[in-house]
């Protein structure tokens, strides 16, 4: 016997929670607040809003579903099933969080604040959470996502970026190679690699596309390609600057060997999350063989 479906209710901490929790209560913090030229009524008001925006949602699962919330801060610890639809209440950026965790579920994004979310992979409103849990496989966009995989049998999956490079942003060294270019490699110094998808294309990635002309076309974020660059490449006679971007397709991958101390790998902004690599360490970045399913 099958098991009924699981709506997966994902969500983070407000920030006018993340304000009551330090400061002790609603008045303390809006006193705070107010002390600086701020009013807590605001935050307050996109918190409500949440509220009744996972409200809303949960009571649009079909009454024969199984139901479960999931914190942002406990992804990480949740299992989900094989059944499961994943609803992400909140921002584009919860959207991320969740994706190296799936393994094919769908995803519904419902946008809690409209004109402050660009609504890029949130693309729905509360009021249509019925409607998409009565169909949620229907109308999925398959979304390509990056890996890095280090010579430890460490992997990070992201969806938008991968960063690799110095923790703080510091200098780091390294040997950079591309699968098929004949073996070429060259030592470099800079401030670290980003590969990106068409879905990060909206974000870090864009800001470096701009910064170096816009010459190599952008993926959609359902095309199999990356687009990687070296931030900051310093030239000297031990490290070069001739391979600082390129694309990679479905098949082809980025190399880069350790030449410093410790150098760390993290996707989607989050640094809690890393890959910690030593001198001499290789790591291999490439397209990820799963997708992100998500509902338009």
């Amino acid at each position: 016997m099958s098991l009924a479906p699981r709506a997966v209710l994902v969500h983070r901490t407000t920030e006018y929670e993340e304000l009551v929790a330090r400061y002790g209560t609603h008045g303390q913090a809006a006193f705070v607040l107010a002390s600086r030229g701020r009013d807590i009524e605001e935050i307050a008001a996109r918190h409500q809003g949440t509220r009744r925006a996972l409200a809303q949602v949960a009571a649009a699962v079909p009454l024969t579903w199984r139901q479960a919330r999931v914190e942002r801060a406990d992804l990480e610890r949740f299992l989900f099933a094989p059944e499961d639809v994943v609803v992400v209440v909140g921002q584009d950026g919860l959207v991320a969080n969740v994706a190296k965790y799936l393994t094919g579920q769908p995803v519904i994004g419902i946008d809690t604040d409209p004109g402050r979310n660009p609504g890029v992979l949130v693309r729905h409103r509360p009021r249509d959470a019925a409607k998409l849990l009565a169909a949620p496989g229907g109308g999925c966009e398959e979304l390509t996502m990056v890996a890095a995989e280090a010579d430890d049998t460490q992997r990070l999956v992201a969806l938008n970026e991968i960063y690799l490079g110095a923790a703080g942003h510091q200098t780091a060294r390294y040997r950079l190679g591309l699968d098929g270019d004949r073996g070429a490699v060259e030592a470099q110094a800079s401030s670290g690699v980003l590969v990106g998808t068409g879905t990060g294309a909206t974000g870090w990635l864009r800001s470096l596309w701009q910064e170096r002309g816009g010459r190599l076309p952008l993926p959609s974020p359902t095309e199999p390609h990356l687009l990687w660059y070296v931030r900051e490449a310093w030239p000297s006679p031990a490290t070069g600057t001739s391979l600082v971007s390129g694309r990679l397709d479905a098949s082809a991958a980025l190399t880069l060997t350790v030449e410093s101390d410790h150098l760390i790998a993290f996707g989607d902004g989050i640094e809690t999350d890393a890959l910690h690599l030593t001198w001499g360490q290789r790591v291999r970045v490439g397209v990820w063989g799963e997708r992100l399913r998500l509902v338009g």
